[in-house]
């Protein structure tokens, strides 16, 4: 869901742009062991996006990959249909495939971004949405200077803290619980921001 692009980023966009990266790598699959490797130093601030990091941090430096794995699955996945839909059509209307997903795919069209054809989860998937805004954040396509700004709200605000919040209070493992916690606490800080510059 990326497409080449340009424009300067400064130093707060592109951290952004790495927290938005790590949100949907965490929700798109099951870390790989590399991806836990690299997790392990994390370490932050006294803020609460800080400590959020380095609750993350530990969590990943006392992981079973084999119990984060099952985690994934039983969230996101599972037999049937995982303990949480990650999808804004689902939190926002209760149902899949509804008009979210609509607005979604409209959008993404304006952006000059195309499905993976790769993939099979339809487009309002918190993973390619929290994608969408990394390359809105790192400015790494042609965008308005405010489309992260327009995206997250019209795709994210609304449901994303809710989920956030559900993922930590199902999740399992630490893991999952301490990704949950961060997703909460930096979608959080983003939206003040957002109504700070509105």
């Amino acid at each position: 869901m990326v497409n080449q692009g340009s424009g300067p980023t400064d130093e707060i966009d592109a951290l952004r742009a790495q927290e938005y990266d790590l949100l949907a790598a965490l929700l798109g699959r099951a870390p790989a062991p590399d991806l836990l490797a690299g997790l392990q130093g994390l370490d932050g601030d006294a803020s609460p996006l800080g400590q959020a990091h380095a609750a993350l941090g530990r969590a990943a430096r006392e992981a079973d990959p084999r119990a984060v794995g099952r985690d994934y699955f039983a969230l996101f996945v599972g037999v049937g249909r995982g303990l949480i839909m990650p999808y804004a059509s689902y939190y926002l209307t209760g149902f899949l495939n509804e008009r979210p997903l609509a607005r979604v795919r409209q959008d993404l069209a304006a952006l000059g971004l195309e499905r993976d054809p790769g993939s099979s989860e339809p487009e309002d998937h918190a993973a390619t949405l929290l994608e969408v805004m990394a390359t809105l954040a790192g400015r790494r396509l042609p965008a308005e200077p405010d489309a992260d700004h327009r995206f997250f709200e019209r795709h994210l605000k609304p449901w994303i803290g809710r989920f956030f919040t559900d993922v930590a209070a199902q999740a399992a493992t630490p893991f999952y619980r301490a990704v949950g916690e961060l997703g909460e606490v930096f979608t959080t800080v983003e939206a003040e921001a957002f109504a700070i510059e509105a």
